[in-house]
């Protein structure tokens, strides 16, 4: 059985000595076989579960990164619907979608998976308070098919939407057994799901430890279980990958990953774009010409080369490789043609909470001010400044921002930050034609003609100067090399799976 050293503390400051002394012994478990072994991987995780590790929340992510809970579809690489607890699907009528749902699954209590179950499930979700993101303005139903109840559920919405499948591949949708659901709204995962590991205890805020499930509807673990410590500090992290404490580590900082071997190092394309809005209704930026000369003074590459230390990708687009039928399928542009901004005073804003946005604020002051702008910074933090950015107070905004949200597709973001009454419309942006695209798109069922309607509104929108995008950001993955088969998931749905192994033989 491997066993790790204990984290040594030299050079370490007192928080990063406070974080990493958290983290658990290994198991010993003997050997299970060849295929089966008595390992277990120790992952290092960056936030800690903020409400419990109830599905309706954002912990649902790690109980889909421990593969322990499960959702009716999940998602390929392209964002197509895939079968998981429902094997098959079809739309019936508008409204109305048919899912045939899984035998011979079991939760980690033992009990069966059921239509009733998943309709409870879903029930359930929809009932909570907040509702899971995924659910926001959705008026989503869930009944036993009356010519099938035993074997497909019918999901219902309010309105026409085409990517219910997608929609139910969310984490937040995972399904648990009927134990888990409390009467006071309260969701426990622990013992409740049906992946191939069961979540069998939480310590808090500070570790978790799943084991593996024999009665797995899949091809079962290789390892014996997960060992999960959440470790908020970057430095400690780092630490925990050097010295052999964690096998798995999220989100190295870029200052600890020249700390380690490269080797160790894999960066996961995000589907987050660091973009520059520029106001459109009013100020300097109201002129296309001005919006244009903007675009003009970016020069990305130094941005991703002096900031992000190459650790990012030049933005070709509002999508970037966290999608990659985006740049395939981009077409081509034409470009305003830029003026001259003769000294013109523009507002520059963004926010402390992401570290790197105050230094690429740095970098775009002297980009614009070479151009000819005359540029005043204003950075805060992100609470004391959103309203002033939705309010469109400032002629420019520099945000990083996620490209694709639950779904797994990109219209909702394209909506709320380009749509005439998107919620989250920073550029203040309202234009007829691309309204009419966005629309246009969401109407399409998940595919191919829905994505190239995904990247004509991406067109209009690019040219229109609201949004310049300068790069799509990267998360730094650590792993020992003592294992394989750990999932790289720009989505950040997958980490530890039923076919990741030991490396080499325990010892």
């Amino acid at each position: 059985m491997r066993v790790r050293p204990a984290l040594p503390v030299v050079g370490l400051g007192l928080s990063a000595l406070l974080l990493t002394s958290c983290f658990s012994a290994p198991d010993t478990t003997e050997e299970a076989g060849a295929e089966e072994t008595g390992d277990r991987i120790g992952v290092a995780m960056l936030n800690p579960p903020r409400s419990g590790l109830t599905p309706f929340s954002d912990d649902a992510f790690k109980l889909a990164r421990w593969s322990t809970g499960e959702t009716l579809v999940v998602l390929d690489e392209a964002g197509d619907a895939q079968p998981a607890l429902a094997t098959a699907w079809e739309q019936v009528d508008p409204n109305t979608w048919r899912f045939e749902i899984r035998q011979g699954v079991t939760f980690h209590d033992g009990t069966p998976l059921t239509v009733d179950q998943v309709v409870a499930a879903l029930t359930a979700a929809t009932q909570a308070s907040p509702k899971p993101r995924i659910l926001d303005g959705v008026d989503l139903t869930a009944t036993a098919d009356p010519d099938a109840p035993e074997t497909a559920v019918l999901v219902r919405t309010g309105d026409i939407d085409p990517l219910v499948p997608q929609r139910l591949s969310s984490p937040q949708l995972s399904i648990l057994a009927a134990a888990a659901y409390g009467a006071d709204g309260v969701v426990d995962p622990v013992g409740h799901g049906t992946g191939p590991f069961e979540l069998v205890s939480v310590q808090g805020t500070s570790s978790a430890k799943l084991d593996r499930y024999d009665g797995y509807w899949g091809d079962k673990a290789k390892i014996a279980g997960i060992d999960v410590n959440f470790v908020p500090d970057g430095t400690a992290r780092a630490a925990a990958l050097r010295t052999g404490t964690a096998d798995v580590v999220e989100a190295i900082p870029v200052s600890q990953a020249s700390l380690l071997d490269e080797d160790q190092i894999f960066e996961v394309p995000m589907p987050r774009t660091n973009t520059l809005y520029l106001n459109t209704e009013r100020g300097v930026f109201a002129d296309p010409a001005m919006r244009a000369a903007a675009r003009d003074a970016v020069d990305r590459d130094k941005i991703v080369d002096t900031v992000y230390e190459g650790r990012a990708d030049v933005a070709q687009g509002l999508l970037g490789p966290a999608l990659p039928w985006a740049a395939e399928g981009r077409p081509a542009r034409t470009e305003t043609a830029a003026g001259n901004p003769a000294g013109q005073e523009i507002v520059l804003a963004t926010f402390t909470d992401r570290a790197e946005l105050p230094e690429v604020a740095v970098q775009l002051q002297q980009q614009l001010e070479a151009a000819g702008f005359t540029v005043r910074q204003e950075v805060r933090e992100y609470s004391q400044i959103e309203s002033d950015a939705l309010a469109g107070a400032f002629d420019a905004f520099i945000l990083s921002r996620a490209t694709v949200l639950d779904s797994g597709d990109p219209v909702a973001y394209m909506y709320s930050d380009f749509s005439c009454e998107g919620s989250f419309n920073i550029a203040q942006l309202c234009d007829p034609q691309i309204d009419e695209a966005l629309q246009t798109a969401s109407r399409i069922p998940a595919g191919d003609d829905r994505r190239r309607a995904i990247m004509a509104a991406e067109k209009l929108i690019l040219e229109s100067d609201a949004a310049i995008p300068m790069l799509h950001e990267r998360v730094i993955q650590g792993e020992s090399g003592d294992f394989t088969g750990v999932a790289r998931d720009s989505r950040e749905r997958e980490l530890i799976r039923a076919t990741t192994a030991a490396t080499t033989a325990a010892s």
